[in-house]
């Protein structure tokens, strides 16, 4: 009877937990139980009572993992993106895994994701899963489908600008080495193809070089003054660079898919260099290659492949420069791009972490800059590109692997403090782009 009595007693505070209306379970059973145990001899009743206590203490125990574990969200995770381990561990169920391995079968428990542009985010890879929400690290977003996300309910966001300035290090290097092996930059035309977040600060880092530049954005053309803006006819007519710096759109008014096609080249008044720091599809392969072999360009700069990790390698060969997709890897682009998909995911699920940041960012890579007194020795010794270019060329085979092990270069502003006093004017005042002057000591 006695025994009945506290089974019973423990039964009924399991109950309650997953009752709907616990107060008349309560009402009910309680205190007869407990008016039971209240006649029992008082040191019979203290035995009980802890037994009882501890029977309660393991189940609300065990109860709260479960109900942590059912309601916690979970989510995959990326294990190239940098600075992410460790930061949501403690509110959200994590796995870490290589983009190869992000698949239908390992998302279909997930509630959200965090990718790069290697994970197509797309039916094949969310049909039938519990995602709802999806940051991607990057600043371009073409990898994920979203009129199919929009028709299931699922969020999704990129990080718009993260690595603008990551790219426009790797321009200023790119020009720098046309400047002392090909041309001198002042007074010629850059033609700069897209002009968002990125592309702005390539008008600007043009300007800085002496350059004259021209702006090509349609959309933006559209809904701003089109004045500042010019045709791709009049950027094919007139420019010695072509930098291309936009989106990937497939189809459309604003279509960028093989935007330099054979007519594009055909076109061209000059013989420019071109560049392609956008995605690889904007530009046709073929069309490049046939401009290359009947020298219609001067040369190519190419970041973006078409067909990545297999580029085609007759391409890389004839390019003056070919790095593996890194034109936006420095350590400050992939911070703020680590930063803005938390706080983004924190957002989403409420998670408190609306307002974190990376904030171990690596020492600068040792480089003695004590006697550097120009403006491309320095850009050049900071982010060595043709040693970078000359990897890639001696092994086009480890394209994914030079891009997933890239050792994240710093920007220039993290380089300033080793010039001397005269650089350090120059730099801040030739090129305010790259430097905050609030973070140096002020010149003279």
């Amino acid at each position: 009877m006695i025994f009945k009595a506290l089974y019973r007693l423990i039964d009924v505070y399991k109950v309650c937990f997953y009752a709907q209306d616990s107060k008349i379970i309560v009402e009910k059973y309680f205190f007869k139980t407990f008016y039971l145990i209240s006649h029992l001899p008082v040191g019979f009743t203290t035995l009980i009572f802890i037994f009882t206590s501890l029977e309660i203490i393991q189940f609300s125990c065990n109860f709260a993992v479960q109900l942590f574990q059912s309601k916690v969200p979970s989510i995959v995770i990326d294990s190239y993106i940098p600075y992410l381990r460790g930061v949501l561990d403690e509110v959200m169920d994590v796995t870490y895994m290589p983009h190869s391995q992000i698949t239908n079968e390992t998302v279909k428990n997930a509630d959200a994701l965090i990718v790069r542009t290697r994970t197509k985010c797309d039916a094949r890879l969310l049909s039938g899963s519990k995602v709802k929400f999806i940051a991607s690290a990057t600043i371009g977003y073409d990898h994920i489908d979203a009129a199919y996300c929009a028709e299931n309910g699922i969020k999704w966001t990129n990080a718009p600008g993260c690595n603008a300035l990551s790219v426009a290090q790797y321009m200023a290097s790119v020009l720098s080495y046309v400047n002392r092996n090909f041309f001198e930059l002042a007074g010629k035309t850059l033609g700069v193809v897209g002009v968002g977040a990125v592309g702005s600060k390539i008008v600007q880092l043009g300007a800085s070089f002496g350059m004259n530049v021209l702006q090509n954005d349609p959309p933006r053309a559209r809904k701003e003054d089109p004045y500042q803006f010019v045709s791709l006819s009049e950027i094919c007519s007139t420019s010695d660079i072509i930098s291309f710096h936009t989106p990937l759109n497939m189809e459309g008014e604003d279509k960028t898919f093989h935007l330099a096609d054979k007519k594009f080249f055909d076109t061209l008044k000059k013989k420019p260099l071109i560049i392609n720091a956008a995605r690889g599809e904007v530009i046709s392969t073929s069309a490049l290659l046939d401009a290359l072999n009947r020298q219609g360009i001067l040369t190519a700069v190419i970041d973006c492949w078409e067909n990545e990790p297999d580029i085609d390698t007759e391409l890389l060969n004839k390019t003056a420069l070919g790095t593996p997709h890194i034109a936006g890897y420095s350590a400050e682009g992939k911070a703020n791009a680590a930063s803005q998909s938390v706080r983004a995911v924190s957002k989403f699920f409420g998670l408190g972490l609306d307002n974190w940041e990376v904030s171990n960012l690596p020492e600068p890579t040792k480089v003695d800059l004590s006697f550097v007194n120009n403006i491309e020795d320095f850009f050049l010794k900071t982010y060595n590109i043709e040693s970078e270019s000359n990897q890639l060329k001696n092994h086009p085979r480890l394209f994914e692997y030079l891009r997933s092990h890239y050792p994240f270069r710093r920007e220039p502003d993290a380089y300033l403090p080793q010039l001397n006093e005269i650089m350090q004017k120059q730099l801040i005042e030739q090129f305010p782009l790259f430097f905050n002057q609030k973070n140096f000591k002020t010149l003279a």
